[in-house]
């Protein structure tokens, strides 16, 4: 250092936002969809609260999204509320920067028995909130959900990180924009509960399916079939194998 002077920690908390343009902000939250349980449920609480909904669904080339798009629609489609507005679907490929990882290939996918921890997507919520924030921004929209557990173990899934990221985005946009995540103290049990009487049916969360099927050996149908089974609520899922969950 020239001249002895520190050299400041840099903090986007600290920064303020410069409105770059004017802005008129709307009701609207947008959710980070999925077509899994967890958002499922989350998009349907939002709706029954009266918030109006901005779906978005990001299509990054995992080998799973055919399917869960497919899901996803159905879902919406049976939620039929009128502040539910239409599905939008974003591209952010990852493949480029994935290469050979398992969620691409479809090779090496997480068995049954797995740790939670091996589901590790490199970065997912931070390349899907970069791709929901400018969108919003451009749309007026100063709410952005995300449906993480109370398990989640990934350093992309803290609350700092959220915290960090809507700071830095309110500042790199010039708009105000809020990161919400309200599933953040629960389990996936509870959620599966919070969602009974809903079409769980229709939500897909499997990484490696068949056909239209949940494999039923990977971590994911895994940890599904393990929440139905803590909440006491039956489940309705179509799995190709079924294994019993081992439950903690």
């Amino acid at each position: 250092m020239r001249g002895g002077a520190a050299t400041q920690a840099y903090d986007p908390r600290e920064l303020p936002v410069r409105p770059t343009r004017r802005v008129r902000q709307t009701a609207a939250i947008a959710v980070l969809a999925s077509g899994g349980l967890d958002s499922s449920v989350l998009l349907a609480e939002l709706v029954r609260r009266g918030h109006a909904v901005q779906p978005l669904y990001v299509r990054s080339g995992l080998q799973w999204e055919a399917v869960e798009r497919d899901c996803l629609w159905r879902f919406l489609r049976a939620l039929r509320a009128p502040q539910l507005h239409p599905l939008v679907e974003l591209t952010l490929p990852a493949a480029d920067v994935y290469g050979a990882h398992w969620s691409i290939s479809g090779k090496g996918t997480p068995g049954h028995d797995a740790p939670l921890d091996s589901n590790y997507l490199p970065g997912r919520n931070l390349l899907l909130l970069s791709k929901a924030a400018v969108f919003c921004a451009q749309h007026d929209i100063a709410a952005v959900a995300l449906a993480v557990l109370r398990d989640n173990p990934f350093a992309d899934g803290a609350p700092e990180f959220f915290r960090r990221f809507a700071a830095t985005a309110r500042c790199g946009l010039g708009v105000p924009l809020e990161v919400r995540t309200p599933f953040r103290g629960l389990s996936k049990s509870t959620v599966i509960r919070r969602g009974r009487g809903l079409p769980l049916h229709l939500t897909f969360s499997c990484a490696h399916p068949r056909g239209r099927l949940h494999c039923g050996m990977c971590t994911k149908c895994a940890e599904r079939q393990r929440g139905f089974q803590l909440a006491g609520v039956p489940d309705p899922t179509r799995y190709r194998v079924r294994l019993a969950a081992r439950l903690p």
